[in-house]
């Protein structure tokens, strides 16, 4: 017999920021400030404080904000937030001090029209591929915003993400989440699960509340994963064999002065077992060193921690906390099990490269709201769509990774060279690696109309790193050479004018916390 109990109830169990997320963009969708809408209750232990360190978010984000009805100037205020125009990649190919490479934000000019990859590597030794066929980098260099303050709320002129203060966040969320939304906030214990015969989750024991039932469980309880993993079992698939990267040491790094300028991009500067992050907030700098701990030791990793910082404040590195950070790359092997779905990091973590992070809690309540069952019998059906999605989705986000590493000309230290070892690559990554050498990364390469990380992302990687593609010996009717040279020109065009016409970051944020921005 179909199951037809309508879904009426969610419960959320953990907060941070993928528990607010999601709980904001069910509650918006499915109007729970209503009576007739889904009753989302969120509930987190008042001991437990988030992991807050995902400071990079993708541009995904500001369609997110606003269907919760967030506005741009309120979340900038508040979550001591700055825009982020893409990544920098620093000593990744060689190490030397002048090796460098862009990931935009923005896609190549004309990408919908004309791959201008082959036309670039023509001139591959003049320019750097991000310069040739995006804007972007050149706005980076210069510290330059994605757009004026006249330009309304969340529209822009350059593509652009965001940097934010990932504790600050949550808080705006929550508030909002509570105040506007209609989602219900409990503090508390969870004590004891309890189960349907059939398996699922009827309720759950709490400390001070009682029991809480609900028709979907959401398990937001962090690398804890409460529900999908301490109660369903669920195994762990572990990446360690691919992503070497296996723990991270994170500090808040002062500014010179309150008008130091704000970086516009993520910058990842290699070491010699892991990477540092970089990340400009208003206030201060977010810093991290990810890597592996088979390769370096945990002091030495804070020793090249603190070099990196000394470089720009000097011996007051000295004086700064480091706190540690383990992390297991991998990932559930289900995220949808019964009536019990993971978000975050409940569902897996790989590593803060590419800010996958938050775009994946993001990617997971949007599919969880927008395909909501409307009865328990319908769910198995989602849930295997929304698994089969997912699992997609983490493998391609994988290999992507994997991508930065392998290309690399670096044999300096043991974990540059293991990176580069086939056993670590995964089986398709070789294989369309094979297939680039003879014909650039293009839309018919993925299966995915929604792809996590386009085509165009994969040739800023790899052309950054100094990957060449081999141009074929025949002519081809859609090698369309003056269509070509039309974009390479109106991108050259583009970049003068934009960079005539942009305030810089800093001058940006100042202005919206001051007068706001334009409401669209």
């Amino acid at each position: 017999m179909v199951d037809d109990r309508p879904i009426r109830k969610i419960v959320i169990v953990g907060g941070g920021s993928a528990g607010w997320l999601t709980a904001g963009v069910i509650a918006a969708e499915h109007m729970a400030n209503s009576a007739e809408g889904i009753k989302v209750t969120l509930i987190e232990s008042p001991d437990v404080k988030p992991i807050g360190v995902g400071e990079g978010t993708w541009p995904t984000m500001r369609g997110t904000l606003r269907k919760m009805g967030i506005t741009e100037t309120q979340f900038i205020r508040e979550c001591d937030a700055t825009f982020k125009q893409g990544a920098k990649f620093a000593k990744w190919v060689t190490g030397a001090d002048d090796d460098a490479y862009y990931h935009p934000l923005v896609l190549p000019q004309g990408y919908e029209q004309i791959n201008l990859a082959p036309f670039w590597h023509e001139h591959a030794e003049q320019v750097p591929f991000a310069d040739a066929v995006s804007f972007q980098g050149h706005l980076c260099e210069r510290g330059l915003a994605p757009k004026q303050n006249t330009t309304p709320e969340y529209a822009h002129v350059a593509n652009y993400a965001y940097h934010l203060d990932a504790g600050k966040f949550s808080v705006m969320l929550q508030k909002h989440c509570t105040e506007q939304l209609g989602v219900t906030h409990i503090l508390d214990h969870v004590t004891g699960i309890n189960s349907h015969d059939n398996g699922d989750i009827k309720s759950l024991n709490t400390k001070l509340n009682g029991e809480l039932e609900a028709d979907l469980f959401i398990d937001c309880t962090g690398f804890k994963s409460l529900l999908l993993g301490e109660h369903y079992q669920i195994p762990f698939i572990d990446k360690r064999h691919i992503l070497f990267n296996d723990a991270a040491l994170a500090v808040h790094v002062p500014y010179e002065s309150e008008q130091s300028p704000i970086a516009s991009h993520t910058i990842s500067t290699a070491q010699s077992a892991g990477w540092i992050w970089d990340i400009g907030l208003p206030s201060r700098r977010g810093v991290g060193h990810v890597y592996s701990s088979a390769h370096i030791s945990d002091e030495q990793a804070e020793v090249e921690l603190r070099d990196y910082i000394r470089a720009t404040i000097g011996d007051k590195v000295d004086d700064l906390s480091i706190r540690k950070i383990p992390i297991t790359p991998g990932h559930r092997e289900t995220f949808w099990h019964k009536n019990c779905v993971a978000v975050g990091l409940s569902a897996g973590f790989l590593e803060p490269l590419e800010a996958s992070a938050l775009v994946l809690v993001e990617l997971s309540a949007a599919m969880i709201s927008e395909q909501l069952p409307a009865t328990r019998g319908v769910m198995d059906i989602v849930a295997k769509r929304f698994n089969d999605k997912f699992r997609y989705r983490w493998d391609r986000i994988i290999d992507f990774l994997k991508l930065h590493y392998i290309l690399t000309k670096r044999k300096d230290t043991p974990y540059w060279v293991d990176n580069c070892k086939a056993e670590s690559i995964p089986q398709d990554l070789q294989e369309q690696l094979e297939l680039w050498k003879y014909h650039s990364p293009w839309h018919s390469d993925f299966t995915q109309i929604d792809e996590v990380f386009p085509s165009a992302s994969y040739q800023y990687v790899l052309y950054g790193m100094g990957f060449r593609t081999q141009m074929p010996a025949t002519m081809r009717r859609s090698s369309n050479r003056q269509i070509a040279m039309e974009n390479l020109a109106k991108n050259q065009q583009l970049t003068n004018k934009l960079l005539k016409g942009l305030p810089t970051n800093r001058e940006l944020i100042n202005k919206i916390k001051e007068y706001g921005l334009q409401r669209i």
